[in-house]
């Protein structure tokens, strides 16, 4: 097994849980110290970076990935997330960076414009 393949099981555990809203699940993916930045929010700490998953899903109604590319300490997804709003279908890119099996930044890239007005429904 490589620590590619460590790379990969830790980033689709950790993208997973996410996106079933297992909070502790996800939250056992991620290391010390820990990163977060995308167009409408930055954190420092997972419990920060996670807090508003449960609004978020209540307007995801599925996510396609599209693409996975897997290093030694980094990965990125591309994905597809269908949601129940105005914003419809969100292409998005997610960069991780690994230490020790564990993710210790995430960069989300995506179009946040359609979701500034929606941002006080969905945290």
């Amino acid at each position: 097994m490589s620590v590619a393949d460590d790379t990969r099981r830790t980033v689709r555990a950790y993208h997973e849980a996410r996106f079933r809203g297992d909070v502790p699940a996800a939250t056992a993916q991620i290391g010390e110290p820990f990163a977060f930045r995308s167009p409408m929010m930055s954190s420092a700490d997972p419990a920060g970076h996670l807090a508003g998953i449960g609004g978020f899903l209540q307007v995801v109604t599925g996510v396609d990935l599209i693409s996975e590319l897997y290093g030694e300490a980094e990965a990125t997804l591309v994905y597809d997330v269908h949601t129940a709003t105005p914003a419809g279908t969100q292409r998005t890119a997610e960069h991780f960076r690994l230490d020790d099996g564990r993710i210790t930044s995430i960069m989300l890239i995506f179009d946040a414009a359609p979701w500034q007005p929606m941002k006080a429904v969905v945290g």
